[in-house]
């Protein structure tokens, strides 16, 4: 008897890409992929590609538009799981990033499947990312909007049998009613991948190439913006500068906004802005912003960093802070809450004030100046990640949540023991 088994994240992989490929590779599995992402493919791994409905005219109700918005990704995924459900697919198990709506409805189309919830984030009024940055103070309008946001996180996870968070602070943001249903598990550094390489080169622009014999200050975010700290790091690079002449920033990341509103000025980008603000002066040479990376020079640069800076609002951890730490790099990161639970000061990383970037230049130049506390601080942060997120690790954490939930067998369904669907 086949086993089906449906993934739905709107930009395929996200989260599930070990996962999927590892469930294609058991017997009698197919395992489908439902996404927006066009050109994608893994291994074994059947994609479903569907469009968003056109989209209406805005209410004239600004709380309304949240979940106006998460409605359309709804019925977009539901219609391709209609689609599949009229091919015959009846999974037993669905995985669904439930950020951009696409989780509300699939408990309609497959009454009697097993779902899980990927819980990433809930919007708190305290604690978080909410009023954290004198940048965004906390109104009301804004609590009001976040609370209209965590409805459609709400209404999915309501209807999902297991909610996956990656860690336990993100896990603690969701609200005491959805508590007993979160597994945490981390969705995986390949440490066998991203290691250190103390022969490492990576090339700039123009063709200088860097090594571990430069002094070079690594900043990597998926986008440059506030929730990242960028704003904190970039008006703090005058003060670096000045301490460090021989050092060559190099910021990794795109100009759009993953998380803060634009600026209000009308700046095309946080970059854009304060690079009209900030002035580098001479040291301006030796700041290098490149974009975007590829994975595997993304990978070299981390492998030439002599201190790598993270910063964060109390948010979401990133991808990248674990990689860094795979990779061996020397972590001079936020004090802030998502950060703590990964990095101990002074034991695998050096932290400081989120707001104080005196303190995180005198961070900067004390971990590279003493070079064998860094080369301890930087085994020691190796050794965390591949001790407690190592993806073969966390991959059979999840494999053994699959086979929980498969156990279990369909979901029955109120007043219909034989169920639907």
């Amino acid at each position: 008897m086949t086993t089906d088994i449906v993934f739905i994240h709107q930009n395929m992989p996200g989260q599930f890409r070990y996962l999927a490929q590892a469930l294609a590779r058991l017997p009698d599995t197919r395992v489908w992929f439902v996404t927006r992402r066009e050109g994608v493919t893994l291994p074994g791994v059947t994609s479903v590609v569907y469009r968003l409905p056109d989209e209406p005219g805005k209410s004239a109700e600004p709380l309304a538009r949240a979940f106006e918005g998460s409605a359309r990704f709804a019925r977009g995924a539901a219609g391709a799981a209609l689609d599949l459900r009229r091919k015959g697919v009846r999974p037993a198990l669905v995985f669904v990033h439930p950020g951009w709506g696409e989780g509300l409805l699939i408990r309609d189309v497959w009454p009697q499947a097993r779902i899980v919830s990927y819980a990433e984030y809930y919007y708190q009024p305290v604690g978080g990312d909410i009023g954290f940055d004198p940048l965004f103070p906390a109104t009301a309008p804004g609590f009001f909007n976040a609370r209209m946001m965590n409805a459609n996180l709400l209404l999915a996870h309501e209807a999902a049998d297991v909610l996956l968070a990656p860690t336990h602070w993100q896990a603690s943001r969701h609200p005491d009613l959805l508590q007993g249903r979160i597994e945490v598990i981390f969705d995986g550094v390949d440490t066998a991948r991203v290691t250190p390489d103390p022969a490492a080169r990576f090339a700039l622009p123009g063709g200088r190439e860097l090594t571990r014999a430069d002094e070079v200050i690594t900043y990597v975010a998926r986008n440059l913006e506030p929730h990242r700290g960028y704003h904190q790091f970039i008006r703090s690079l005058p003060m670096l500068l000045a301490a460090r002449p021989r050092a060559e920033v190099v910021i990794v990341g795109g100009e759009e906004v993953s998380y803060s509103p634009l600026p209000r000025d009308g700046s095309a980008s946080w970059k854009a802005k304060l690079a009209a603000e900030v002035d580098l002066g001479v040291g301006a040479a030796r700041v290098h912003h490149l974009g975007k990376l590829a994975y595997a020079d993304y990978l070299s640069l981390l492998r030439v960093s002599a201190a790598h800076v993270y910063l964060t609002y109390p948010f979401v951890l990133s991808w990248s802070f674990m990689e860094a730490m795979a990779a061996g790099c020397l972590m001079v990161a936020s004090d802030t809450a998502p950060v703590r639970e990964v990095a101990r000061h002074g034991e695998n990383a050096l932290l400081f004030p989120f707001f104080d970037g005196a303190a995180m230049v005198a961070t900067i130049s004390a971990a590279i100046d003493d070079r064998r506390r860094g080369e301890a601080l930087r085994a020691a942060a190796r050794a965390t990640v591949v001790e407690r997120y190592d993806l073969q690790l966390c991959l059979r954490r999840q494999l053994e949540l699959v086979q929980r939930l498969l156990a279990q067998g369909p979901r029955r369904l109120p007043g219909d023991a034989a169920g639907g669907g």
